[in-house]
């Protein structure tokens, strides 16, 4: 599939981050119940993570769960946190088949304690796996992350533990709940919607960032491939310009 469209592997996103947002819009459209699109939705993480890991995607981080939708109703809530546990424990075995480790980002002391449990457990049995990292943002908002990171560094600076001169921005990550992570390449929102959610406000400075309106249940390997090829169909400049990154015309053989 991958061949179809032409992508090139050494050219892959080192990280993939995704808004997985149109669970409910697709149940709508189906006349059935929200929960049922979140059900479809689980089908679309397992085909996406697997895909990932068969292309060599080094690290997948999915929002799974914001901070903002503890305020759904409460039935919505509890089907949302069933399905993860439900999730967790039979995907245990094929992270550890596949050689994937389950990492979690986010304010996870909100989830229940039964949930928090086989999240933790999970993350503790794949710590040994190194071929693609699963990080789920759970309880998760940028803001909050952010606010969370900045109390650690001011009772680190009046602990005397770092120094305000040492304060940049590779320091700053390393307080971020993604410590360790590389920052996504890709971020791709799926439901056509033009808005960043609270997700990673730090960490997407340079990502590219690909929208479609296929909803979140719709969301298959082909779609990816298919974000992917326009994601390296762009230029990645990092503030530089052209001739910086590729040469000057004359030295790629094009005409002045």
């Amino acid at each position: 599939m991958s061949e179809k469209f032409n992508l090139n592997r050494e050219r892959l996103p080192s990280h993939i981050a995704i808004i997985m947002d149109g669970n409910g819009r697709w149940a709508k459209k189906k006349n059935l119940h929200r929960i049922r699109g979140h059900m479809k939705g689980v089908d679309a993480v397992r085909e996406v993570v697997t895909a990932c890991r068969e292309l060599g995607i080094k690290v997948l981080t999915l929002y799974a769960f914001s901070i903002e939708n503890w305020q759904r109703p409460v039935e919505e809530v509890n089907a949302l946190m069933g399905l993860l546990k439900e999730y967790l424990i039979k995907e245990r075995p094929e992270m550890l088949r596949n050689n994937i480790r389950l990492n979690a980002i986010g304010r996870l002391e909100d989830l229940p304690p039964d949930v928090l449990e086989i999240l933790r457990e999970t993350i503790k049995q794949t710590e040994g796996c190194d071929g693609m990292i699963l990080n789920l943002a759970l309880s998760y908002g940028g803001r909050l992350e952010i606010l969370h990171a900045l109390k650690r560094i001011f009772l680190d600076l009046k602990e005397g533990r770092i120094r305000e001169e040492e304060i940049d921005s590779p320091l700053f990550s390393k307080y971020l709940w993604t410590s360790g992570l590389p920052d996504p390449d890709l971020l791709i929102r799926t439901s056509g919607e033009f808005r960043l959610s609270n997700f990673l406000l730090w960490q997407i400075a340079y990502t590219e960032i690909y929208v479609t309106k296929t909803l979140w249940p719709d969301f298959d390997r082909k779609e990816l491939l298919k974000a992917i090829a326009d994601y390296q169909s762009r230029e990645r400049r990092f503030g530089r310009i052209s001739e910086q990154i590729n040469g000057p015309r004359e030295q790629r053989g094009e005409d002045g």
